[in-house]
């Protein structure tokens, strides 16, 4: 299987313009991102790693760092879309491509080894990306941060065979009788999505080609692209350490939280 692990970073977000560059614990968040997806590609064969972006300015910086950089267009309308440039442009021919979020520097990088594991083994998996169980304080704190960014972090509700039933900014489901719940298990029913997906290519294809979903404007949320056009999604749940699973970056004040995980955590 020929896969290319691709790191959409576009310099010019709306939110948070220079998000990649910014610095977390002395490293660039792009440089942290990169450093995942080179272990999980040192240890696959035929497996490229490369960063897509629009802007001279992160193409330098992946000069500095010594990854490969596509330059794709500026008109890319989502991470997909310069994904899926980008494997174009360096050649085509892969039967699956990883886009890993050039804003969710921890991400774990046994995520992707876990993910190519299970489409080598179900080559009828679409698409797939994974999800973390959040314990009861991951959930208060994740409550928390949504009183000052509501659009950082997104939730996922599936079903029993890891099947993503939907995504959303809000915390879902809602929990009826929390207390009770709290006393039987660490962990809380809520799963956290990482930003990391893979695409069987000619799904990927298939998917840019659609127009935006009603529920993906609404949310900004691309898979909800998929699920609206009835494109399976399959996660695959990961074991994190306490607290990884809400170091994305959206915005300014996710950089501070970031600073404190890795303080925490000694990286």
């Amino acid at each position: 299987m020929k896969t290319a692990i691709i790191i959409p970073a576009r310099y010019g977000s709306t939110r948070f313009p220079g998000k990649p560059l910014v610095k977390i614990g002395g490293m660039s968040m792009l440089e942290r991102v990169v450093e995942v997806g080179r272990l999980a590609a040192d240890k696959h064969e035929n497996t490229s790693l490369m960063v897509a972006t629009e802007d001279q300015r992160i193409a330098d910086h992946c000069d500095e760092i010594g990854v490969l950089c596509m330059m794709t267009s500026d008109d890319c309308h989502t991470g997909s879309d310069r994904v899926l440039e980008a494997a174009e442009k360096a050649g085509g021919g892969f039967d699956f491509v990883f886009s890993l979020q050039g804003d969710a520097p921890f991400t774990p990088p046994d995520a992707i080894e876990e993910m190519l594991d299970a489409v080598q083994s179900n080559p009828d998996i679409e698409v797939i990306t994974p999800v973390v169980k959040l314990r009861w304080a991951e959930l208060d704190s994740l409550r928390e941060s949504k009183k000052v960014t509501p659009f950082s972090g997104t939730t996922a509700v599936i079903d029993k065979s890891g099947t993503a039933l939907w995504f959303s900014k809000n915390i879902i489901p809602a929990i009826r009788k929390e207390e009770q719940q709290r006393d039987k298990s660490e962990f809380s029913p809520v799963y956290q999505h990482l930003g990391l997906y893979g695409y069987r290519t000619d799904v990927l294809k298939r998917f840019v080609a659609l127009p935006q979903g009603f529920y993906e404007k609404l949310e900004g949320l691309e898979q909800l692209r998929l699920l609206e056009n009835n494109i399976s999604i399959q996660t695959v749940a990961l074991d994190v350490d306490a607290g990884l699973a809400q170091a994305g970056i959206d915005s300014p004040e996710d950089v501070e939280r970031a600073e404190k995980i890795l303080r925490e955590h000694g990286n």
